[in-house]
C-alpha cells in the first residue's frame, strides 16, 4: 500500500470531516456497513485517498487493509480524485484497433499522468475505458460529456486546448 501514487495531495476541509463522521456514526454498527460507508464517503470526497480510508478503519475498527481491498476491487471506487475535465480514452477493440492506444499515450505523455490519475492542478484526469458504444466513431474519448471521435494523434492537442484555458 505505501506505493500508492497521488499527484494530487489530499486537502480534506473539516466541513468534509463532519460529514464523513456523521455517516459513519450512522453506520458502523450495521451489518455489512462498509460499502455504504466507502459510497458515501467518496461522495463527500469525490475520491478515497488513504487518509480517508485511515479514518473509517479507526472509527469502524474493520483493518485498513480490508477497507484498501474493498476500495481496490470495485471500480466505482477511486483513490486519486477526478479532474475538472474527465478524460477517457476507449480501448475497446473497435477503438483500440484504429488507434486509441496511441492517442491515450499521447494524452498521458502530454498530461504527465498514467491511468487513474489526475494533474496537479486538478484540471485533468486520464483514465482507460471499454466501450461506450460509439464504435462507429473509432475511436472515440469523452472529455466529460463531450464526445470526439474518428481521432489520430494529431487531434491530442486541438482537444486539449479547447478546455486548457
Amino acid at each position: 500500500m505505501a506505493n500508492v501514487k497521488t499527484s494530487v495531495p489530499f486537502n480534506g476541509t473539516k466541513e468534509q470531516e463532519e460529514q464523513l463522521m456523521k455517516v459513519i456514526e450512522n453506520l458502523k454498527d450495521e451489518k455489512g456497513a462498509l460499502m455504504p460507508i466507502l459510497q458515501q464517503a467518496q461522495d463527500i470526497y469525490g475520491y478515497l485517498p488513504l487518509e480517508v480510508q485511515k479514518k473509517i478503519s479507526l472509527e469502524t475498527g474493520i483493518p485498513l487493509e480490508e477497507i484498501y481491498g474493498v476500495v481496490t476491487f470495485y471500480s466505482q471506487f477511486s483513490l486519486n480524485p477526478k479532474g475538472q475535465y474527465k478524460i477517457s480514452v476507449c480501448l475497446g477493440t473497435a477503438c483500440y484497433v484504429k488507434g486509441s492506444g496511441d492517442i491515450f499515450e499521447e494524452l498521458s505523455k502530454k498530461l504527465g499522468i498514467q491511468n487513474g490519475e489526475c494533474t496537479s492542478d486538478g484540471k485533468f484526469s486520464l483514465e482507460a475505458c471499454r466501450c461506450i458504444g460509439a464504435c462507429g466513431l473509432a475511436p472515440v474519448l469523452t472529455v466529460n460529456e463531450d464526445v470526439y471521435g474518428r481521432l489520430t494523434v494529431d487531434d491530442v492537442d486541438h482537444i486539449l486546448e479547447k478546455y486548457a484555458g
